[in-house]
């Protein structure tokens, strides 16, 4: 399990298909994890992500279904 403090220091980001909408997810990218935190709450919690298991959560989203 990865600490989320590794991501003291990161710098979060939006994807820019949410433009200025307040009702989305941040992502925070760092060479050992990846971060993903509420816009709504980000005191409330972090989920923190290995490179490997992120790298697999993106190619199942990409993954076409039949």
């Amino acid at each position: 399990m990865i600490e989320g403090r590794v991501l003291s220091d990161a710098t979060w980001f939006k994807s820019s298909y949410s433009a200025t909408q307040d009702a989305c997810v941040e992502v925070a990218i760092t060479s050992t994890a990846i971060g993903v935190r509420d816009t709504k709450d980000r005191d409330g919690g972090t989920l923190v992500f290995d490179n490997a298991t992120w790298s697999t959560f993106l190619t199942h989203l990409r993954t076409p279904k039949s």
